[in-house]
Formats: C-alpha cells, structure tokens, sequence
C-alpha cells in the first residue's frame, strides 16, 4: 500500500509547521534513515576509525600518567592526533553530504509527492556540486567572522551569550534555508544566499524561534538515542572500578568506550542532519506564503477541470 503523502507546500501558523516536520517523521523516518545510512556508511566506518584511534590514545595517556610510567607516549599522541583529525575531516564531510542529502531528499519529496527514489538524490548534488563547494567555502569565511564576534560577545555577561545564541540560530537558518533554495530552484550561490537571506531577516522572530524548538526537541532525541549506549558505557564503568579491574589497559573496556564515543558522534550528526529536515519543512511554508505557486497550481487545476 502507498504511503500517505504529506504536503508542505502549504501556509501554516508556526505550531503547524514544527507539527508538520514532526507528521513527516513519523511518515518518513524509516525511508529517510536507511537512505541516509546507504550514503553516510563510508563516514560510519571512518568515524568508528577515529574514534577507536582517539580513545585508544587517550587510554594510553591517562593509564601512563596514573602509573607514572617512564615508557615514550609517542604512539598515544600519535593515535590522538591522527584520530582527532580524521574526525574534523569526516564530521566536516559528512555534514557537508547531509546538508546537501537532506535537502535533496525534501526537494525531490515535494516534486514526486512522496516518492524519493536515491538515484534522483544523487544524481541532484552532483548536478549542484560546483554550486555546493562554492556556497560552503562562503559559509566557512561566515563562521570564522561568527567566531570572532562571539569572543568579544563572550565578554558581555548575560547580553553576549543571548547575542551568541541569536546569531548562531540565524547563520543555521541562513546555511539551511540557503541550502534548500539551491537545490529545489537550482539557483545560484548568490542567488541562494539572497533568497535565504530574504527568508530569514523577513521572517526572523519565527525562523529563529523555530530553530531554538526544533534544536531542542533534536537534542532531545539524541539523548533518547544515547542513552542506551551512556547507561551501559556508566554500568560498566562502574562495575569495573568495584571489581578494581585495571580498564585503562583493558582492551574490552577500549572496544566498549570507542562504540560508545562513536555513537555519540553519529548521533550528533544525525541530529544534524534531522535539523536540516527541518529547515526542509519551514523552506516550503515560508517560500509558499511569497510565491503562492502551490495555491496557484490548485487553481489552475481547478479551472481545468470546470
């Protein structure tokens, strides 16, 4: 039986639309993750990589500095700085690969009413590649000027963190509702940027509302996901500690706690991704209420068929 179809190109009050990327989930989630898993599965075994080489360094370091042993700590360093760059690398290509599967995946459910094939995915970034690296060196030169302005708002008690978090929800709306304009319009990086930036600063208290919710309800569900792996990573901890077994050197304990830190990457990427969903939901409703081209091609059906 096909699925039922949820339309997004529809003018909501912001309740219905935090409760319309909810309903997609709900309808989606089981399509949209294992297509998502297909595309991010070099990522997966490249985090789980990182990961082990990152807990296996710092293991190594805490158990020599505990044993106050004189033996080299070349190799710890090694495998922390390794594994700590190959995870910057991989959490920095991975989120560009989702911003862009993300929006590919919302694009084409709204084009084919539901029916999200992979090959149409794919075959919509490569088409926007050039378009996707251009817009996301721009985005880099954003937050380093967002970084700056946060150490001088950083010293502004109270006022400079509500500032920080201002900005950060606006460059996130800006980055998405961006993203979204290339791929469902094929436009331009500065055409994107212009209509992002229109979207954004014209709707501004809702968009950046928006993003506050949807970022905690997101968070929400990462903990719900790393739960599991936090309350076995806390049991064994502690279990290990009244048994007085040595888990620094424990090559189970490594294999536990490298799991359970490459869970919690994965889970922050996810959320990441999800996040961009979301901004997916709140594109189609902010670009309705300008363009009216959904309304417009309802009633033209409808003289149609009079």
């Amino acid at each position: 039986m096909e699925k039922p179809y949820l339309e997004l190109r529809t003018r909501n009050t912001f309740g219905d639309i935090v409760n319309n990327y909810f309903q997609f989930l709900k309808l989606n989630f089981k399509h949209y993750t294992n297509l998502y898993l297909r595309y991010n599965a070099i990522s997966i075994i490249l985090t789980l990589i990182g990961s082990y080489l990152l807990v296996t360094g710092f293991m190594g370091l805490a158990s020599r500095d505990f044993r106050f042993g004189m033996e080299t700590s070349m190799d710890n360093d090694w495998y922390l700085i390794v594994g700590g760059l190959l995870l910057v690398v991989i959490l920095f290509v991975t989120a560009v690969l989702n911003y862009s599967f993300s929006s590919a995946y919302m694009t084409e459910y709204v084009k084919q009413e539901g029916n999200v094939k992979s090959a149409n995915i794919w075959s919509a970034i490569k088409k926007n590649s050039g378009t996707i690296i251009l817009f996301i060196l721009i985005g880099i030169a954003m937050y380093i000027g967002y970084f700056v302005v946060s150490l001088v708002l950083a010293f502004i008690p109270l006022l400079g963190m509500l500032a920080q978090y201002a900005i950060n929800f606006t460059l996130s709306a800006l980055f998405g509702l961006s993203f979204m304009s290339i791929f469902s319009t094929n436009k331009s990086v500065g055409e994107a940027l212009s209509e992002g930036w229109s979207f954004t600063f014209s709707n501004f208290i809702r968009v950046v509302f928006f993003g506050l919710v949807i970022g905690i309800l997101n968070l929400m569900l990462t903990f719900l996901i790393l739960s599991i792996p936090g309350f076995i990573i806390g049991f064994y901890t502690y279990f290990s500690l009244e048994s007085e077994v040595d888990f620094l050197t424990s090559n189970f304990a490594t294999i536990v706690f490298t799991l359970g830190f490459t869970m919690f990457v994965l889970a922050f990427i996810f959320s990441q991704a999800l996040s961009q969903v979301a901004y997916g939901v709140l594109f189609f409703n902010l670009h309705e209420e300008r363009y009216n081209t959904y309304l417009r091609e309802r009633i033209e059906q409808i003289g149609v068929n009079e």
